[in-house]
């Protein structure tokens, strides 16, 4: 697998929860300690190597674009992805693989949420190739997931964790423990190749090709908030 250039940051959400904050900001765009969300994960991911991003965005989009023009202040070639209307997580990653994969082959790209603030190291994740790791024999992984430990808003967790591959049920004969995703991943382009444009969710995708042993993870305990309420950003900031 060849070295991982391209990111996406998935940034189209209206933010319904941070009201009456996203009313006039885009989420990506609420600052910590006095810079953006978003652009945090910018300079790590230009730090660890990548150079191009694609950002999706519907709700107050253009502001994304004034702000982060064409990616050059942070070293990176930003190319944006408009919806009309949000289209979930899926949805958005289909409608942008033109953008993610302009040669049509099969690629890998990152991927990550726009409202989460991590010191998680890109860099670390890229070196490592996680998409080599075989999951079922000769069976390639199509994902690779960043699982945390369940925060207080998640606690019943998303999915388990066992053997490196990341499942939806295990057997009550294993002993697993299931954690919340992190927003963070990487995926092969071949599992949305086949998907219809439109709304879709990312995680009944995730889930069918964890039935097939195709989704693999690691878990990461360092500093992860997803900014999902105004108290939670001011207790960041």
């Amino acid at each position: 697998m060849k070295q991982i250039n391209t990111a996406m940051i998935l940034a189209a959400g209206r933010g319904e929860r941070m009201r009456p904050l996203t009313d006039i900001t885009p989420k990506p765009l609420l600052e910590v300690k006095g810079k953006a969300l978003i652009e945090y994960h910018l300079e790590r991911l230009a730090v660890a190597g990548i150079e191009r991003v694609v950002i999706n965005h519907a709700w107050l989009g253009e502001q994304l674009i004034q702000r982060l023009g064409d990616g050059s202040q942070y070293n990176l070639d930003i190319l944006y992805s408009k919806e009309e209307a949000a289209l979930e997580t899926a949805g958005g990653i289909i409608h942008a693989l033109p953008l993610l994969c302009p040669s049509h082959k099969e690629s890998h790209f990152l991927v990550i949420n726009g409202d989460i603030f991590t010191d998680f190291s890109f860099t670390d994740m890229l070196a490592s190739n996680p998409l080599k790791i075989a999951c079922q024999g000769n069976t390639s992984s199509l994902a690779h997931l960043i699982l945390i430990p369940n925060p207080p808003h998640n606690i019943n967790g998303d999915f388990y964790l066992q053997d490196q591959h990341v499942l939806k049920q295990v057997p009550e004969s294993i002993n697993a423990k299931k954690y919340t995703f992190s927003g963070i991943g990487i995926y092969s382009s071949a599992l949305f190749n086949h998907l219809p444009q439109g709304n879709l969710r990312l995680a009944p995708v995730l889930i069918d090709a964890m039935a097939k042993g195709r989704v693999t993870g690691a878990l990461y305990e360092g500093t992860w908030i997803d900014i999902g309420t105004p108290q939670r950003l001011a207790q960041l900031n």
